[in-house]
């Protein structure tokens, strides 16, 4: 399968740079899936399409600001490095702009100096692996001197950390956000309970291929990018309970619907507490096992992402949706609109 069949035109002014004040203020489309109809809704309107004993899967991961601007000790030049994966304990894969000028044995100073790294491996492509000093807790030092990683795609910078986490984020871990729950609020997740739908969490945590771009010709030749995931035994028991009693599951998210497929896949469609990595890459034809509906934000052309909902849905429909989303002027992306996928 051709990788350029899930190419689509996107008018760079319908990326969408910030978010929006309002978390619930966006745009939803929703297209069913056996029909091919979109309506055109608010966010507000998602819980319609819920019904008491349905269950709402959330990622509650946590977006590390993993992004740190640091000089080299001994000649004080500039660089930017990105952390992937904690490998052990304070060392960690990175990526390093710049990374020609780092070799093993370089030490990078950040901020006032209170935190430090240096390099003790060098690797393909920029990255490095470095091992962190510093004193106190490193989640602290993180969070009073690093950035949030936000997509290349936004050349804004974010004035609050905070509009790039889920409002329910817990686990920290993540290089980017599960952006699909970034529409949510308390208050609207507090009337999807009393309307009687279930609401759990999976973990995910997003790595930096979410990121990068599929390059190559066939879709088949791609490599997935491996993820951290766990599912509780209290969501796995809600989950097959849901199912037994004929409610649906609806995924928030595409890395929440790779967790639930990644789990489903290997209990013959029941879900089992789970924890580990998964590189699971879904493309049509695909037999969903693990999710009834998809909600979702609007991806890159030629992304893993548009062909997980044309696998949903078909590619087809998806195209036609997403044209008709640019044709409604739609935002896109990160902090864009959402469209809700069921049948």
């Amino acid at each position: 399968m051709d990788v350029e069949l899930f190419d689509f035109h996107l008018p760079e002014e319908l990326i969408a740079q910030k978010p929006l004040s309002d978390r619930t203020a966006s745009k939803l489309l929703v297209l069913n899936k056996e029909t091919e109809e979109v309506n055109h809704q608010s966010f507000t309107d998602f819980l319609t399409y819920l019904k008491a004993g349905d269950c709402l899967v959330l990622n509650d991961t946590r977006v590390l600001p993993a992004r740190l601007f640091g000089e080299k000790a001994d000649t004080g030049a500039k660089l930017e490095v990105l952390l992937l994966k904690e490998k052990e304990t304070d060392v960690w894969e990175t990526l390093v702009k710049r990374a020609k000028k780092v070799n093993v044995g370089t030490e990078i100073v950040f901020g006032d100096g209170s935190l430090t790294a240096t390099c003790i491996e060098k690797k393909d492509m920029g990255g490095c692996l470095l091992k962190f000093n510093y004193e106190g807790i490193f989640l602290e030092r993180l969070e009073a001197l690093g950035e949030m990683p936000l997509p290349p795609y936004i050349k804004e910078q974010l004035s609050d950390k905070e509009r790039y986490q889920t409002v329910y984020a817990k686990e920290e871990g993540s290089a980017a956000a599960p952006t699909a729950g970034l529409h949510f609020t308390e208050e609207l997740l507090q009337k999807i309970k009393a309307k009687g739908v279930s609401v759990v969490t999976v973990t995910l945590h997003v790595g930096l291929g979410t990121f990068r771009p599929v390059n190559v010709e066939q879709v088949t030749d791609h490599k997935m990018h491996a993820e951290y995931y766990e599912l509780s035994e209290q969501t796995a028991q809600t989950l097959n309970d849901t199912r037994q009693n004929g409610g649906n599951i609806i995924a928030v998210g595409t890395t929440s619907a790779r967790t639930l497929e990644t789990v489903a896949s290997q209990n013959d469609g029941t879900f089992k507490p789970s924890t580990g990595w998964t590189d699971i890459f879904i493309y049509p034809p695909y037999e969903f096992q693990g999710i009834d509906g998809l909600l979702t934000n609007f991806h890159l052309p030629k992304s893993t992402l548009v062909m997980l909902v044309s696998a949903f849905a078909s590619k087809s429909s998806i195209i036609r949706a997403y044209e008709e989303a640019i044709a409604h002027n739609y935002r896109f992306f990160s902090f864009g609109d959402a469209m809700l996928i069921i049948s």
